[in-house]
Parts: C-alpha cells; sequence; structure tokens
C-alpha cells in the first residue's frame, strides 16, 4: 500500500492565500477561480518533471550533480504522487456525487 503525501502549509502561506481570496485576485489582478489555480498547480508539476528530466540527461553527459539530479527526481516523483492523489480525490468525490439519491 502506498502512502499518500501530505503538503505541508505554513501559517504565513495560509494568510497570503486567504488575502488573496478575500480581495478576489490572483498574483496579477485577475479573478481566483478553481480553474485558473487548478491551472497554475499543474503548470508547476510539469515544470518538475521538465526539470527532472534535464537534470537526468546532464547526468547521462557527465555534467551534472548526483546529488541535483537526486534531488530532482524526488521532487518530481512526489509531485506525482501528489497529483494523482488529488485526481483520486477528485474521482472519489464525483462518485460519491453520482450515488447521491436525487
Amino acid at each position: 500500500m502506498t502512502e499518500i503525501p501530505s503538503i505541508t502549509v505554513s501559517p504565513a502561506v495560509g494568510i497570503d492565500a486567504y488575502r488573496k481570496a478575500a480581495a478576489g485576485l490572483a498574483g496579477g489582478g485577475s479573478p481566483v477561480t478553481f480553474g485558473a489555480v487548478l491551472e497554475q498547480t499543474l503548470s508547476k508539476a510539469v515544470e518538475t518533471g521538465r526539470s527532472a528530466d534535464t537534470q537526468a540527461v546532464r547526468a547521462i553527459s557527465g555534467e551534472g550533480n548526483l546529488t541535483e539530479v537526486v534531488t530532482a527526481l524526488s521532487r518530481a516523483e512526489m509531485t506525482l504522487q501528489t497529483v494523482t492523489a488529488v485526481r483520486d480525490r477528485v474521482v472519489q468525490a464525483y462518485q460519491d456525487i453520482m450515488k447521491m439519491p436525487i
């Protein structure tokens, strides 16, 4: 059985997120929507994967540091596990909603 990774949010980050949500603004002044947050999160996940690929290629060519490669791959693995866990939760929530009587 695999463990579901947890995300730790510091109080300062939480307060900042609540301020942005209360103001109705994202970093660039656009409204905060679920779709925008999801798009930004997935973009960061893809970027983490690309970074890991870049580090792996550098290591294969003999230019990379082994510690950097392992760190990048670990981050990419954790990101993939987190995205998968969130996807599973969303699918489970959808299935629970579909089971509700009308």
